[in-house]
């Protein structure tokens, strides 16, 4: 592979061994393997708690699938078929993007008294890059494990064969530029 492609590769695709957390986070999407990956690893005993996040795509205004209104309720029936209990489910379903995920999860965990020192992140392999560091901003003290899905088929090693999954790794590279302006501008100013 060319070093360049490299260089991307290392970029978005992240992936951590889990540890023990405080919590595992799943972003919002219509992709069912995120809540099937969150629940293998709660099962296996890496955090008590589950969160999924997310109401619909704020480019769509609905959620894309199924039968349900929110990718929080699609997300949770997911974890309840794979055997994650409701009490161990939070609910945020009011975000409608990738900031906001984030924003509205730290306010569950907050409202919950929940201090977080280490959160499990369950995203789509091509997203983990702009979800953790969406996530690092609204929760600055917290170490986050990226634990992600392969979506798509869109893998590290094969995402440049397909235009498919190029549109996807590049726009990734793209927002992680173009959506933290403000974010960074603030930043420089404290």
């Amino acid at each position: 592979m060319l070093a360049f492609l490299e260089e991307m590769s290392r970029f978005i695709f992240l992936e951590d061994v889990p540890q023990k957390a405080d919590v595992i986070l799943i972003p919002g999407s219509n992709q069912g393997a995120l809540a099937d990956t969150a629940a293998k690893l709660w099962k296996e005993g890496w955090a008590p708690y589950v969160l999924p996040s997310g109401k619909y795509s704020k480019i769509t205004g609905k959620f894309a699938g199924e039968r349900f209104e929110t990718e929080w309720e699609y997300l949770a029936d997911r974890l309840l078929q794979q055997g994650v209990p409701k009490e161990a489910i939070l609910r945020e379903d009011r975000a409608t993007y990738t900031y906001e995920n984030a924003i509205f999860s730290r306010e569950v965990t907050d409202a919950a008294g929940m201090e977080v020192k280490t959160a499990i992140i369950c995203c789509q392999a091509y997203h983990a890059r702009r979800c953790q560091l969406y996530y690092q901003v609204c929760f600055p003290d917290t170490k986050f494990l990226m634990c992600p899905t392969v979506t798509h088929g869109i893998t590290k090693d094969n995402w440049f064969e397909s235009e498919d999954g190029r549109k996807r790794v590049l726009g990734e590279i793209e927002r992680c530029g173009s959506q933290f302006h403000e974010i960074v501008k603030n930043a420089a100013h404290k």
